[in-house]
């Protein structure tokens, strides 16, 4: 079986200001870097309602799509906008890890990525924050657990800014262990290892501006692979940022394509000795066109290889 690819041409219609990080070009340039490769790609259903609540509250649902503008562009925050497409934009992008967690649940894929914006870890319960609208990767954790009757899942975020809406959206959950490596100092300023979850379901890993790849690894080493044997998850899920690269205009970590590729490979081996392989991995951040493509490329070969 081939490693499923999730998208849709909606993702390209949540439109964003002038200069904006957050920009649609970041999609095209994925989704052309991965061109060519022996995908199965699927298209991106729109999310149900019921899934998001999963995550969100009605009310906080319900006022997301009605401060759609009909024309033009809407500011939610100082970094948050809305187009008329991000709605649909949005529910695609949630749907497509629904979908994902479904086919590689369900033995259709080995595993799968989600080409897939607006991006989502930063929404918190109520909040959207950091150009999200939905904790679409909290929404796929609790859809396996829900839906799928799962007992035990996790989340690793390798993004350079911290989850702060992962981990608000699964703090009180359990069953979810969530995992995340940020620079720190950098906004959104969450992040500490205190912070550890109602359930100690939380594992927060700071690291300096300046780092790099091989401490980066050291880390991971020594901190997260050891949590997520003793951890056992049924279900492995990836916030795959690639902001930590050298070449990222919004940060200063210092990983190559390199990095995430090998982080990748270490993630799938240890997701093939833990939950069968069974990985589903979305794009958040990466802000440096050439860089996320060639790092997005590098991680999906990775999970390509491992699915084999």
């Amino acid at each position: 079986m081939a490693t499923a690819l999730l998208t849709h041409a909606e993702c390209l219609d949540h439109v964003t200001p002038d200069g904006h990080p957050e920009r649609v070009a970041r999609l095209e340039h994925v989704l052309h870097a991965l061109e060519g490769l022996e995908l199965r790609r699927e298209t991106a259903p729109e999310v149900k309602e019921a899934h998001l609540r999963h995550c969100h509250p009605q009310a906080y649902i319900d006022r997301v799509r009605a401060a759609v503008p009909e024309t033009g562009q809407r500011q939610l925050d100082a970094d948050t906008w809305l187009s008329p497409g991000s709605w649909r934009a949005a529910s695609r992008a949630a749907g497509a890890v629904v979908r994902a967690v479904d086919m590689v649940l369900g033995g259709k894929a080995p595993n799968a990525f989600c080409a897939i914006r607006p991006p989502g870890h930063h929404a918190e319960t109520d909040t959207p924050m950091g150009f999200c609208l939905f904790g679409n990767v909290a929404i796929g954790a609790k859809h396996a657990l829900e839906a799928h009757g799962l007992s035990r899942v996790a989340v690793v975020d390798f993004d350079v800014h911290h989850g702060n809406g992962t981990q608000d959206l699964l703090w009180n959950e359990a069953r979810a262990l969530t995992i995340t490596s940020q620079q720190m100092p950098l906004w959104p300023g969450t992040g500490d290892p205190s912070e550890r979850g109602a359930h100690d379901n939380v594992l927060n890993i700071p690291l300096a501006p300046g780092t790099g790849g091989a401490e980066m690894r050291a880390v991971y080493e020594a901190q997260v692979f050891p949590r997520l044997r003793e951890f056992a998850p049924e279900l492995l899920l990836l916030s795959a940022g690639f902001d930590a690269h050298q070449d990222d205009p919004l940060a200063q970590l210092r990983w190559s394509t390199e990095d995430f590729r090998l982080l990748t490979r270490e993630l799938c081996g240890l997701a093939g000795e833990l939950c069968g392989g069974r990985v589903v991995s979305t794009l958040e951040g990466g802000y440096d066109l050439a860089s996320l493509a060639d790092s997005a490329r590098a991680h999906v070969e990775e999970l390509m290889e491992a699915g084999r």
